[in-house]
């Protein structure tokens, strides 16, 4: 077997690493793929985390080096530890991702056998790097720079066991990631109750689309249009469900089908043909339906489930 390096991440190693990213992204979401200079940009900063990136006080990207290939690689995040940082992050560290090829039989790849050693030994180096930094705390997760790609998926066991090996406990929730083709969504002729109107507002997750009745609103939603289309590579034409409310004396009336109906033909409009849900396993959501309820809405609609996520790592 060939030795492993184990170094900071270099320039020469943008081509690799992004490979390596994307082939554990297109596991999660089909399509879904980061260009070179956004992969490079986000090693540097994370534009969409507007709250938490403003805390990081150091980023460290580390690479394992087999025969000249990236077999494995690690973005690690150490927090500022002042009053200007959210209490759960003080002083904290992460390792905001992890991801190796898995390990393949030498009969059909002689050179690149051995992924579980390198992201054992890129592991190391990162439990190093935490130590060196003295955070107060170690996390981890998958948060890579693609939609829907957080925590750790269940197409990444080779992480998971990776991580479980180290020491890491998941302690958080477990999360489940939708996807629906925007032209399948359903529409309703007409609207489901008397009176009932559409109003389109500013958001706090996206454009707002609202069920009005008498000039109350009696639900929402919110869709957030991608931005990244020209930025990310294969990826133009995505939107999430920011938020989905209706009142409880107006639920299970199909107002959240229309609702989605609308935002459906809003979103046609942009161009955009793929739209992406979220939703806990293991608690209520913030619909006020539980995880049971939100999957058979989903089910129905037709959404697809890709995923159940597990975030929230820590390691004592």
């Amino acid at each position: 077997m060939s030795a492993i390096e184990v170094r900071p991440f270099s320039r020469r190693d943008r081509d690799q690493l992004t490979d390596l990213v994307n082939g554990h992204a297109a596991a999660v979401v089909p399509g879904v793929s980061v260009s070179v200079a956004t992969m490079l940009s986000h090693l540097e900063r994370d534009p969409g985390e507007f709250i938490v990136d403003p805390w990081v006080a150091e980023r460290v990207t580390l690479v394992a080096e087999q025969n000249n290939r990236v077999a494995a690689a690690a973005h690690l995040l150490r927090y500022r530890d002042d009053d200007g940082v959210g209490p759960a992050y003080r002083g904290a560290g992460e390792i905001r991702w992890l991801v190796f090829w898995p390990e393949g039989p030498r009969s059909t790849n002689p050179w690149w056998t051995a992924g579980t050693q390198a992201a054992a030994d890129l592991m190391a180096a990162c439990i190093a790097q935490l130590e060196r930094w003295h955070v107060s705390s170690q996390s981890a997760g998958g948060e890579l720079p693609v939609p829907g790609v957080y925590g750790v998926p269940e197409q990444w066991p080779h992480v998971r066991a990776v991580y479980e090996q180290a020491g890491f406990v998941h302690d958080g929730h477990t999360e489940v990631v939708y996807l629906a083709r925007v032209p399948d969504l359903l529409r309703l002729a007409s609207p489901p109750v008397t009176g009932l109107d559409l109003q389109r507002t500013v958001g706090l997750s996206g454009t707002r689309l609202s069920a009005v009745i008498a000039g109350e609103v009696i639900g929402y939603i919110e869709v957030d249009i991608r931005a990244e289309g020209e930025r990310l590579t294969r990826q133009a034409g995505w939107a999430d469900v920011g938020n989905l409310h209706v009142s409880e004396q107006f639920r299970r009336r199909k107002v959240a089908t229309w609702l989605l109906g609308e935002a459906a033909d809003w979103l046609e409009l942009a161009r955009v043909d793929r739209l992406l849900d979220y939703t806990y396993l293991d608690c209520a959501d913030a619909t006020g339906m539980t995880y049971d309820d939100h999957r058979a809405f989903l089910d129905a609609l037709p959404f697809r489930q890709l995923t159940r996520t597990k975030r929230g790592w820590t390691r004592t």
